[in-house]
């Protein structure tokens, strides 16, 4: 175990200039404004269903989002977008694909709403994308920017990933299903995950693309008709 460890922290899979670092941690941070703390994915639906109800059906919940639902996804298209805008590419098609895989309507106003304010941020870094119709997914926005700040690929896909973690135990921290130290041990416990799946999207395509977190798709629409509400999704 600690010999697996030791190689996985030895291997220069995210190096990275300092500057580059500190713009994709500002980018990511809790603080950039692009609201991520009225969104729980369908997250407070399967905690009033009682499907999330303490820290280990969180994980769970959490593994199978990342492994293979919405999470996957989204790495798979930051890594495409990220390519597309670092060889000056049309992100059109990628970003129709986004939208189209939005499986409910929050799920679109989630990816939406997250993705324009994300392009709006980082005018202090970029122009905004010249992408008409429905707005620009979240995951594009995030690829593109990082690929025209010159941030590398394999340090923004696990960075993302934690990010997006982080931010839904600290839903699950606000619905009062975990505790923060209990929250925390959630993160932990998925690391080795987010390396892995953040590893496997680097490599993958758009024919990759897919999931089977069926449960955690159920939630999102079931939320859409949820009586009291915290989050918007």
């Amino acid at each position: 175990m600690a010999t697996t460890m030791a190689t996985t922290m030895a291997t220069p899979m995210t190096t990275i200039e300092p500057p580059a670092l500190v713009r994709l941690v500002t980018m990511l941070s809790p603080a950039f404004p692009v609201g991520a703390f009225a969104y729980s994915g369908g997250l407070e639906q399967a905690a009033h269903d009682g499907q999330v109800t303490d820290r280990w059906t969180l994980a769970d919940w959490l593994h199978d989002v990342l492994e293979s639902g919405v999470l996957w996804n989204d790495a798979v298209l930051v890594a495409e977008s990220w390519r597309r805008a670092a060889a000056g590419g049309d992100l059109g098609e990628v970003n129709e694909l986004a939208l189209a895989l939005a499986g409910s309507a929050g799920r679109l106003l989630e990816t939406t709403a997250q993705g324009r304010a994300f392009a709006e941020a980082a005018r202090v870094w970029t122009d905004p994308p010249a992408i008409d119709g429905d707005g620009i997914a979240y995951p594009v926005a995030i690829g593109r920017v990082a690929a025209l700040c010159g941030i590398a690929l394999a340090a923004v896909l696990p960075a993302h990933l934690n990010a997006a973690i982080s931010n839904l135990v600290q839903a699950a921290i606000r619905l009062g299903v975990v505790g923060q130290a209990g929250g925390l041990a959630v993160i932990a416990g998925l690391e080795p995950l987010i390396v892995a799946v953040a590893e496997r999207a680097g490599r993958a395509g758009l024919d990759d693309l897919g999931g089977s977190a069926l449960a955690a798709e159920i939630a999102a629409m079931n939320h859409e008709t949820l009586g009291s509400r915290m989050f918007r999704t």
